[in-house]
């Protein structure tokens, strides 16, 4: 959030200044984004701060409610999404707190998409959500996350308000049925905007209710497992925000006209590309859901074998008494990996979602492949896109991990055009990951070398934690503590150590730093008493006594992130360099360099951003150790607590280093 008061009192940054450009409240706003977030507003963020909050703030006086609290940029819980503006009041009459969500745009004129009636035109370079649907979805991730909005059901209303416009430039935009969490309001409806302020505020403050509204504890982040666990719940499943929601209609339009018309013209594919905790695996969940419920058969492909398992056996543990095999079989139909379609029939499955699709290899060929039906020059992707009516990608161009893993946005796109295919690609610019931070994954990229930045020190934004840990031990008792309050959280580490088979069925302390040991997770294929399979390790409270690796952590999140950076990337002139001969991953085996040095650094790039609300980092190396307390100022130390007279690691650590102390 960038700003709260009373109405009255920003009354008073909206009269303009000789020779300044911006009113008062802009040019406030403005550094309170450059401070709060790091980076310069938007063009459209200035321009909408300068001439559609005073609209809103002067409705207000008008109507004799300038005690009404302004929440200006509200910060939607675990994501990076803000609403433009939130009111805060008491309801006439009761008392109770009472809240307004608003979307404020300034078009003149819009359409709707041809194909989707929440798909609007509104004269940008690109489609947009339609403002009262975009406003739904954020009323409803509110009510989701934020207990005092779900006290009453007439507690938060939502408005998109097109104060520039005249209904008759935007009348198609009334064709989506209004709602208490969307209702449209454009420059033909100042007096009924008005009326619903009245309606809705009475003139006591509302600092009450803002205070409410902002110290209310969150609720927890649904997890991806979480959205699988409610396939079958009615309401359950993700809120989808912005571009995703966008994009998913668009897709279930799609697929009920190919129904109906019997898929005439050329084949569409669609591309979902974002980073890390954009919602990729959430949005493959929530559309194939969606698409059961309208009985259509969605399949669900990775080149996963953690989280393909994983959700066949949350699918498993739904089933009832004699209901264990045919779960099974739906498991097996509705989850499968990506090399699976090899002798699919064309266009034989309605939907194919293919999730993790930078995990896509070059061949479903492999040594396992019988030999009557090697076919090493036939493209994986080209499997893909032929079995399905309707498919679906979603990935990210920084997490292919293997040599011959070559899935990405540009790739696919070029073969599916060569081929004859319409193809729709959508960015998921949301971070429903690191607290909502937009900064962090940024942050990850240049400190990797992944993008041209060069690396910067961590600037703390309020949302996500990061902290270097001293040791291994400190590392580990500080993630164990996390975890026994209640926490999801995990250690994995670079695959710089051997990860060897059980041994008289007992893992093997593979892990060694000094005298610090600890076993890998399980080996696919193998078991050990009192620890998870290596597919559910991310998801099995037993995973916090063993380390994962890339391969294991891939896809899934947890609240506390531990990451040793291994001796494979090291901190040298000032910036990260691979050394691929400490790597002991059988995969890079006979690998070009360029592509052993791409691959390590997306697999960083995956263990550091799995954290939901931190990231604990340590590495073994004394100047990659050195360069991590130059970048990150958050430190975590034992302190003693005199009230309960325990002590405990917390991460206001001293940023002395031991052996400095």
């Amino acid at each position: 959030m960038l700003l709260r008061n009373s109405a009255s009192e920003i009354g008073r940054l909206i009269s303009p200044r000789p020779g300044s450009q911006h009113l008062p409240l802009t040019d406030q706003l403005i550094t309170a984004h450059r401070d709060i977030k790091g980076t310069e507003p938007s063009p459209g963020e200035v321009a909408s701060w300068n001439n559609s909050i005073p609209i809103v703030v002067k409705a207000l006086l008008e109507c004799g409610r300038g005690d009404v609290e302004m929440l200006i940029e509200f910060d939607l819980p675990h994501t990076n999404s803000a609403v433009d503006l939130v009111l805060c009041g008491q309801r006439p009459g009761t008392n109770t707190s009472s809240y307004v969500a608003l979307e404020l745009k300034q078009v003149r004129h819009a359409t709707v998409h041809p194909e989707c009636p929440v798909v609007v035109d509104l004269g940008y370079d690109k489609y947009k959500p339609h403002p009262v649907r975009q406003v739904q979805r954020y009323c409803e991730y509110m009510t989701r996350y934020l207990p005092p909005l779900r006290e009453s059901d007439d507690q938060l209303i939502g408005v998109a308000f097109l104060h520039n416009a005249n209904d008759s430039n935007v009348s198609a935009l009334f064709e989506l049925p209004e709602s208490d969490h969307g209702f449209l309001y454009t420059l033909d409806d100042l007096e009924r905007f008005r009326r619903m302020l009245t309606s809705r505020f009475s003139d006591a403050p509302g600092a009450r209710a803002a205070h409410a509204l902002l110290k209310a504890r969150r609720a927890p982040l649904l997890k991806v497992t979480d959205i699988a666990r409610q396939r079958s719940v009615t309401g359950g499943g993700l809120t989808l925000l912005d571009e995703q929601h966008m994009a998913f209609d668009l897709i279930l339009r799609h697929v009920e006209k190919a129904a109906l018309a019997g898929h005439p013209g050329p084949k569409r594919v669609y591309i979902f590309r974002g980073g890390p905790g954009s919602g990729k695996s959430a949005v493959a969940l929530a559309l194939q859901r969606e698409l059961g419920l309208q009985c259509h058969l969605a399949v669900l492909a990775s080149g996963s074998h953690a989280y393909t398992e994983t959700l066949r056996e949350i699918l498993l543990s739904t089933a009832r008494s004699g209901e264990v095999s045919r779960k099974r079989k739906a498991g097996l139909q509705l989850y499968q990996y990506f090399n699976s379609f090899r002798d699919t029939d064309p266009d034989s499955l309605e939907v194919l979602i293919c999730d993790e699709s930078h995990r896509m290899r070059r061949s479903s060929t492999d040594r396992w492949t019988r030999q009557e039906a090697r076919d090493e020059d036939r493209p994986q992707i080209d499997e893909l896109i032929r079995a399905a009516k309707v498919p679906v990608f979603l990935l990210d161009d920084h997490q292919s991990i293997r040599p011959d893993e070559v899935g990405n946005a540009a790739y696919l796109k070029e073969f599916a055009e060569l081929n004859g295919c319409q193809v729709e690609v959508t960015e998921l610019e949301g971070t429903f990951r690191a607290g909502g931070s937009r900064r962090y994954p940024n942050w990850v990229q240049q400190l990797l070398g992944l993008n041209d930045l060069d690396p910067t020190a961590w600037k703390p934004d309020g949302r996500m934690q990061l902290l270097v840990a001293d040791s291994p031990e400190n590392l580990e008792s500080f993630i164990r503590e996390r975890h026994l309050e209640g926490a999801t959280a995990r250690i994995t580490a670079g695959f710089c150590w051997p990860w060897s088979k059980p041994e008289d069925g007992a893992l093997v302390p593979d892990v060694q730093i000094g005298t610090w040991l600890k076993p890998w997770n399980v080996k696919p294929q193998s078991s050990v008493p009192h620890a998870p399979v290596a597919s559910l390790w991310a998801t099995d409270p037993r995973g916090i006594d063993q380390i994962g690796c890339v391969y294991t952590a891939q896809t899934f999140e947890y609240d506390w992130n531990g990451v040793i950076i291994g001796p494979d990337l090291l901190w040298r002139d000032g910036r990260f360099r691979v050394d691929r001969s400490a790597t002991s991953d059988p995969a890079f085996r006979g690998a070009p360099d360029a592509i052993v040095e791409r691959c390590i650094r997306n697999a960083y790039h995956v263990l550091l951003t799995r954290g939901v609300a931190g990231t604990v980092v340590y590495s073994p190396d004394h100047e990659t150790q050195n360069a991590l307390r130059r970048l990150i100022a958050g430190t975590i130390s034992r302190q003693q607590f005199p009230a309960s007279g325990r002590a405990s690691l917390t991460a206001e650590g001293t940023p002395v280093p031991p052996a400095y102390r």
